[in-house]
C-alpha cells in the first residue's frame, strides 16, 4: 500500500515588481517539491494552477489581484486553424528528439540568443551555465527536454533550433520552459510549433492537457495563449472552457494590437521565470 503523501508547508515571498502588469507587485505561495512522492504533489498542485521551478511548486497569490490565471489546451480535442497548420507544415521536417533532462553547451547558446532578443535585461539574462543547468537538472519529477533541430542533408538531426523543458504530470504534459531560434531566416513560428508538437504528444500518449502556465488579458506576451482551442482556465469554481466567443474576441484584441505596434521588448519573461531561485530561498 502506498503511503499518504505528506500535507506540505507552504511559504510566501517577499513582494517583487509585477512582470506582466505595471505599476503592481506580486508575491507568490510555494512550497518544495521532495521525497518519493514529489511527483504526486506536483501532479495534485498543477491541477490548482502551480508550477514548478526546479524543486519549487509555486502560485501567485497577490493581494487584491487574481489577473494570472492558469490555462491549458484540450488535447485530444484540439483542431488547428489554418494558420497553425500553415505552421506545421512549415516546420514539419525538424526533428524532434526526447532527452533526460540533462543540459548541454548548444542548449546554452540558443537560450542565450533567445533571451537577448526576446527578453533583454530580464531576470534570467544574467544566467550562467551553472544555472541554465540547475533549471534544467534539478527536478525531482519526471522531466525531459525535447530538442528541436534541422535535418542535415543525410537526414541526420543536425542544428539546434528549439527546446522545451516539459513535466509529464498524470494528466498531461506541463511546458516548463521553451526557448528557439528568434532569428531564423526561414522558419516562423517556432514557438507556436512547439506547443503545436507537445499538443500532438499529448493527444498521442493518451493525456488530456497541455498546462501552457499563465495568461494575463491585458499583458501583450501572454496572448499567444489564447490561440489554442479549446483552451481552460482555472477559476475559484474550478476549471472552465473559454467561450467561443470569448476567444474570438481576445484572438481579434491580440491582431489589432501586433498590426498597430510591435510589441515591446522590456525585459519581463514569462510564467515567473524572470526572479530566480532566490525568490524561495527560505532563512528558517
Amino acid at each position: 500500500m502506498t503511503a499518504p503523501v505528506r500535507f506540505p508547508r507552504f511559504f510566501v515571498t517577499s513582494p517583487a515588481p509585477c512582470p506582466y502588469l505595471p505599476g503592481r507587485s506580486e508575491r507568490k505561495v510555494f512550497t518544495e517539491l521532495k521525497g518519493p512522492h514529489a511527483d504526486e504533489l506536483n501532479d495534485a498542485l498543477g491541477r490548482i494552477g502551480f508550477r514548478r521551478s526546479q524543486t519549487v511548486a509555486y502560485r501567485p497569490s497577490c493581494a487584491g489581484c487574481n489577473a494570472c490565471v492558469s490555462v491549458r489546451v484540450v488535447a485530444d480535442e484540439f483542431r488547428a486553424s489554418s494558420t497553425q497548420k500553415r505552421t506545421l507544415k512549415a516546420n514539419s521536417d525538424l526533428i524532434a528528439t526526447t532527452c533526460r533532462p540533462w543540459s548541454t553547451a548548444e542548449q546554452f547558446e540558443l537560450l542565450q540568443r533567445y533571451l537577448g532578443a526576446r527578453h533583454p535585461g530580464g531576470g534570467m539574462a544574467t544566467m550562467d551555465e551553472v544555472d541554465f543547468a540547475d533549471m534544467v537538472e534539478h527536478t525531482p519529477v519526471d522531466s525531459y527536454v525535447i530538442e528541436y533541430r534541422e535535418p542535415n542533408a543525410d537526414g541526420t538531426p543536425g542544428r539546434l533550433v528549439g527546446a522545451c523543458l516539459t513535466d509529464r504530470q498524470g494528466d498531461g504534459l506541463s511546458m516548463i520552459y521553451s526557448f528557439y531560434d528568434p532569428d531564423h531566416p526561414q522558419r516562423s513560428g517556432l514557438g507556436n510549433y512547439i506547443i503545436l508538437d507537445h499538443i500532438r504528444r499529448a493527444a498521442e500518449q493518451g493525456l488530456p492537457y497541455v498546462y501552457l502556465g499563465y495568461w494575463v488579458e491585458g499583458s501583450a506576451r501572454m496572448q499567444y495563449k489564447v490561440r489554442y482551442r479549446p483552451l481552460e482556465r482555472l477559476g475559484s469554481d474550478g476549471w472552465a472552457r473559454f467561450t467561443d466567443e470569448e476567444q474570438d474576441r481576445l484572438i481579434a484584441a491580440t491582431a489589432a494590437l501586433r498590426r498597430s505596434e510591435a510589441m515591446p521588448l522590456d525585459g519581463k519573461t514569462k510564467d515567473g521565470a524572470h526572479g530566480g531561485q532566490d525568490q524561495y530561498r527560505l532563512d528558517i
